[in-house]
């Protein structure tokens, strides 16, 4: 046989053993937190067809999805993303709710990723999404979540960052930008490209105030405090009511008692076009990436024919476990099976005991006594 059968391709790998009894315990305190605030599970296919993530919808690009082909000849992809999905399901079994939907879901997700990229093209995401509420409460109640999601699992050591994509867009605006340069623009004051950004105002001929205000936006990131200086870089009503939004939410999280896990960025813009407004990501020490990203997508769903505003968050597990065992964080109810050990004469009563462990709660591995010296007869 090849050695090569036992491996698995680029980007995927097998789980198991102490690894994946602690993803098993992250994955159920996680959901203990997220359904304490009345989400209810929903589960979508691991495919779906091609349109539901296509460029329309602003999801993952097409040269980053796994697509194939069915029978009939329709487009498939592997899911690279759950917040499509979620949408497509809300308007098509919760089409005439008139009242706010709270769903919460777990799944892999697939991302066709280049190989020098060092990412993995296969990860487990868990998140929840609330539809039909386009208040700041309903922001803050996502973002706490979020915070208390993560505490409960035993991290202590992070930070939600926040921003407006609407602050942003109202300079956008203003300065006259096409939806073409927008989107060029927003990918280097995103990866905090200063250069890059520069660059692409320049051959474009922006005006001075313009210019120097949108490579401003790069630079507003800290506490509660630089809303104001964000506040004071501008002067169109769209970027002004983005800051309010943000400065209501904050008030809305300290009543939450969360605010020390809050932090602002308005150059944070996402690489997912379908969000409109509020857009947050969840930083820690030990991984590159954040470990939470989320945001509010209020034009997505009457994409698929349900006018209703959402937010949603979802939370990369893998990358989550990896900045735990890292930081040594220590996942509460982790614990090795009893070892209970049997001869042939003693069966029935090592049996019984076994039983009667087993239904007290306790883990108990049932092993033949290998009669090795040094083995005890039951550990």
């Amino acid at each position: 046989m090849s050695r090569k059968l036992v491996h698995t391709p680029e980007g995927v790998r097998d789980i198991y053993g102490d690894e994946k009894e602690r993803k098993t315990i992250v994955e159920r305190l996680l959901s203990e937190k997220i359904k304490g605030y009345g989400y209810r599970d929903i589960q979508t296919p691991t495919f779906e067809f091609f349109d539901v993530f296509s460029k329309e919808v602003g999801t993952t690009p097409s040269k980053e999805l796994y697509k194939f082909f069915d029978k009939e000849g329709n487009t498939l992809v592997l899911r690279p993303d759950f917040t499509p999905s979620i949408a497509r399901c809300a308007a098509k079994y919760f089409m005439d709710e008139d009242v706010p939907i709270r769903l919460c879901y777990q799944g892999n997700t697939f991302t066709n990723t280049s190989n020098l990229q060092g990412k993995l093209k296969e990860v487990t995401q868990m998140g929840a999404e609330l539809i039909g509420d386009a208040s700041v409460q309903a922001d803050a109640e996502m973002i706490a979540m979020t915070i208390e999601s993560l505490y409960h699992t035993g991290l202590s050591d992070f930070q939600i960052s926040i921003g407006n994509l609407e602050y942003f867009k109202g300079i956008c605006a203003e300065a006259g930008l096409d939806e073409e340069t927008e989107l060029e623009l927003r990918e280097f004051i995103s990866g905090k490209n200063y250069f890059g950004a520069e660059e692409l105002l320049d051959s474009i001929h922006a005006p001075v105030e313009d210019k120097e205000t949108l490579l401003k936006v790069s630079g507003l990131f800290g506490s509660v405090d630089i809303l104001q200086e964000a506040k004071k870089a501008v002067s169109n009503m769209r970027s002004l009511a983005a800051i309010e939004r943000l400065e209501s939410l904050y008030r809305v999280l300290t009543d939450y008692g969360v605010e020390k896990y809050v932090s602002f960025d308005l150059g944070m813009l996402s690489k997912y076009n379908y969000y409109t407004g509020i857009i947050f990501k969840g930083y820690t020490y030990g991984v590159g990436d954040a470990i939470v990203k989320g945001g509010r997508y209020d034009q997505l769903l009457p994409h698929f024919g349900k006018e209703a505003a959402a937010i949603g968050f979802v939370i990369v597990v893998d990358d989550l476990l990896a900045a735990m065992g890292r930081q040594n964080v220590v996942v509460s109810g982790l614990e090795e099976p009893l070892k209970l050990h049997y001869t042939e004469s003693d069966f029935n009563e090592k049996l019984q005991e076994a039983k009667r462990l087993r239904a007290a709660g306790k883990k108990v591995e049932f092993l033949p006594q290998t009669g090795k010296e040094g083995v005890p007869e039951n550990e």
